[in-house]
C-alpha cells in the first residue's frame, strides 16, 4: 500500500458511527430472495457476510411494499418473513463486525403488473410509459403501463416508508438509505420528464421534491438523523426518468435535506452504469450545498477513489460491481491486487454460481 492510497483506509466518522475505511458497498440487486416470499434467506447472509470488510454495506434495493416491487425475486421488508430473513443478514454481518444500511425503494412505474398486487397497474406520479424494461418469471420485458396516483394515495406512500423503516430497525440495520435516484418512485416526481402533475406534487421544484422531503421527514420520526441517507441521480436517464434543469431541482432538494441533518448523500456522478460526463452538473457545487458526508458513486476505480478523497471531492467511495465479484474488495485495494472479473449472466437471480462463489485473494 503506497502513501497516496492510506486516505481510502483512513477511518471515517459517519454520524455516531465510527466507519473503519471509505470504502462503500453500493446496493446491488441481485434477485435471489426467497421465491414466494420475497424472504432473504441463509445464501443472502453468506453473501454479504464475504463483504463486511466494507466501511459501510447499503443493501440492495428492498421494496417497502408489494406495490413497490419492480423485479422478481427482490426482497421486501414489508412481512415477519422478511424481517426475520434480514436478521440473518444483519446479524452475519455484525458478527464480521460489519456495518449495514438498508435502502428502502418504491420503483413506481417501473414494474410489471405480474409483480403488482392482484395483477394491477403499476403506480406513478403521471400516466406516462417508461422507455425501459423489467425481469419477470419470463425474463427481460417491458414494463407495464402506470397510472398516476391520486392525491389522496400519497399518504400512504408515506406511511409504507415509515413502516418500513420501523420495520428496518426491527431487523438490526446501522440505518436507512432512501433510494431516490435511477428513475423510480422519488426520482419520477422529481424530474419533469416523468412528472406532469398539476396538484401539490407537479410543476414547481418545491412541489416535485415534496413527496421526498416528506418520504425523509416521515423516516426521521423513526431514526435518528445521522442514521438515515439518501441516494440521488442527478443526471442519469436510468430508467427513462430525465430532467430539462437538474441542477435547479438537485440543489433545493440537497439544502433541504442538508437542514434535516441527514447523515450522507450518496451520489451517482453522470449516467448510473455509464459515462460520468453524459451531461454538465456541479457534483463538486452539490457536495459543498450539504451539510453531512457525500459518497461518491459510479465507474470508481482504486486510482479515482484515492485522487477524489484526496482533493476533498468526496468523504467515501461506493463500488458496485466489482464488490460482486470481489467479496474481499477492501484488502485487494490495500494491496493494489489484482481483481476478479464479475460474469454478467449470473447477476440476476440463480444460485450461489457467481453469487458466494468468486475465490477470494489468495484462494483463485
Amino acid at each position: 500500500m503506497t502513501v497516496d492510497a492510506d486516505v481510502l483506509f483512513s477511518p471515517f466518522q459517519l454520524g455516531d458511527l465510527k466507519l473503519p475505511n471509505r470504502i462503500v458497498m453500493a446496493p446491488l440487486t441481485r434477485s435471489r430472495a426467497t421465491k414466494g416470499t420475497n424472504a432473504p434467506n441463509d445464501l443472502n447472509a453468506e453473501y454479504y457476510r464475504q463483504r463486511a470488510s466494507a466501511g459501510l454495506i447499503i443493501s440492495e434495493a428492498t421494496q417497502i411494499s408489494q406495490e413497490g416491487q419492480g423485479y422478481i425475486w427482490t426482497p421486501g421488508i414489508y412481512s415477519e418473513e422478511q424481517i426475520e430473513g434480514w436478521k440473518k443478514v444483519t446479524g452475519a454481518i455484525h458478527a464480521e463486525g460489519g456495518l449495514i444500511f438498508i435502502q428502502l425503494w418504491h420503483v413506481g412505474r417501473v414494474s410489471h403488473s405480474s409483480l403488482q398486487p392482484g395483477g394491477g397497474q403499476p403506480v406513478a406520479p403521471s400516466a406516462i410509459t417508461a422507455k425501459t424494461q423489467t425481469f419477470t418469471e419470463n425474463g427481460r420485458v417491458d414494463v407495464s403501463a402506470p397510472r398516476a396516483l391520486r392525491l389522496d394515495e400519497i399518504p400512504r406512500i408515506v406511511a409504507d416508508y415509515r413502516k418500513a423503516a420501523e420495520n428496518a430497525k426491527r431487523a438490526g440495520f446501522d440505518g436507512v438509505e432512501i433510494h431516490s435516484a435511477n428513475g423510480y418512485l422519488l426520482d419520477q416526481f422529481l424530474k419533469d420528464g416523468s412528472n406532469k402533475r398539476t396538484d401539490a406534487y407537479g410543476g414547481s421544484v418545491e412541489n416535485r421534491i415534496r413527496l421526498t422531503v416528506e418520504v425523509a421527514d416521515a423516516i426521521l420520526g423513526v431514526w435518528d438523523k445521522s442514521r438515515v441517507g439518501i441516494r440521488l441521480s442527478p443526471v442519469s436517464p436510468a430508467n427513462d426518468a430525465i430532467d430539462s434543469s437538474p441542477e435547479k431541482v438537485f440543489f433545493p432538494l440537497v439544502e433541504a435535506l442538508s437542514a434535516r441533518g441527514l447523515a450522507y448523500i450518496h451520489v451517482i456522478e453522470g449516467a448510473t452504469g455509464g459515462p460520468r460526463d453524459n451531461r454538465p452538473f456541479d457534483f463538486v457545487g452539490l457536495r459543498k450545498a450539504f451539510s453531512g458526508a457525500y459518497i461518491a458513486n459510479n465507474a470508481y476505480t482504486r486510482e479515482l477513489a484515492i485522487e477524489t478523497l484526496r482533493a476533498g471531492r468526496a468523504d467515501l467511495i461506493a463500488f458496485g460491481k466489482l464488490f460482486i465479484s470481489n467479496p474481499d474488495l477492501v484488502e485487494r485495494l490495500r494491496e493494489d491486487a489484482p481483481l476478479n472479473a464479475p460474469h454478467q449472466e449470473t447477476f440476476y437471480g440463480g444460485d450461489e454460481t457467481g453469487y458466494t462463489d468468486y475465490p477470494a485473494l489468495g484462494e483463485a
